[in-house]
This record gives structure tokens, sequence and C-alpha cells, in this order.
């Protein structure tokens, strides 16, 4: 029973992290159409997204992170090493927990580089690197659904054509906002 709460915390968490990533770089792309637009409204634009980002990651991101990692690790422990040692799946899990780890990290650079007035990336390029925790989602939801049933090839190049396909969409978004 401890094993299950523990489990509805982790995705509870889990949930949080992803929809503050998701949210926190669409924050990015408004931040930096917001440099576009005339003095007096750029200086109230970026300085509301500095604080909107800020408090986003501080409050929400950071502590969703955090939990999500620790009634993880707590999982892990209750299911011993011999059980890590017999799921592949969860040593591919981890690894893309990671990922996200940095790319999250990552966000708190830019972050910092937005603050200070810098465009790390324009409008479109954010909106690229939004749709990175998707990938990370889908994967480690269908890895966590199928476990060891999966057939990681088919797996890796499902995911690969599902990354081409939000990258031809967001492209597709860009030419219709272009004209």
């Amino acid at each position: 029973m401890l094993y299950l709460l523990f489990k509805s915390l982790h995705i509870i968490t889990m949930v949080a992290w992803f929809a503050g990533l998701f949210y926190l770089v669409r924050l990015f792309v408004y931040h930096v159409e917001a440099f576009d637009q005339e003095e007096d409204k750029r200086i109230i634009l970026t300085k509301q997204f500095n604080i909107m980002e800020r408090r986003l990651y501080r409050f929400i991101c950071n502590p969703a992170m955090m939990l999500t990692w620790t009634f993880g690790l707590i999982m892990l422990y209750m299911n011993g090493l011999e059980w890590l040692k017999l799921n592949p799946w969860m040593h591919i899990k981890i690894t893309l927990v990671i990922l996200l780890t940095l790319y999250h990290l990552r966000c708190k650079k830019y972050i910092e580089k937005l603050d200070q007035g810098i465009k790390p990336f324009n409008s479109f390029q954010y909106r690229l690197f939004n749709e990175l925790p998707t990938l990370f989602l889908v994967t480690i939801v269908i890895l966590a659904v199928f476990k060891n049933s999966t057939n990681y090839v088919y797996t890796f190049g499902g995911i690969i054509a599902f990354a081409i396909v939000l990258f031809l969409i967001v492209r597709l978004y860009k030419s219709k906002r272009e004209k």
C-alpha cells in the first residue's frame, strides 16, 4: 500500500514538473518576442516575463523535479537492486530522467540570460526547444507502461518519427505566422 502511495505521488509530481517545463519555455517564446516591441512596451513585458519565469522555475519546476526524483528513488529502493538488474527499461527511463533534469537546469541558464536582455534563441528555436519535453514524456510513459515487453528498436524509431512530425508541425506553424 505504501508503494502505491509513493507511485501516485511520483506521477502527480511528474505531471507538475512537465507542466512547469512546458509553460516555462512557452514563456521564453513570448519573452523573446517581447524584445521586438517598441521600447516602453518591451520594458514592461520583459520585466513581467522575468518575474513569471523566475517564480515558475523556483516554486513549481524545482520542487516538482525534486519530489519526482525523491519518490522515484524511494520506489527503486523499495523494489531492490535485483529488481533493477532484471528491468532494463528502468535503466533507459533513468537515463531519460537524467537528460530531462539537464534540460531543466539549462532552462535556468536561459532565465538568467533573458533576465540580462540576452536572446540565446529566437522564438522559433524556443518553440522547437519546447517540444523536447514532449519527446521525453512520450518515451518515459511508453517505457513505464510497456516495461520489458517493449521492442526498443521500434519504440526508438517511433519516437524519432514522432519528433519529425513535431518538427514539421512547428515549421508549418512558423510559415503560417510569417504570412
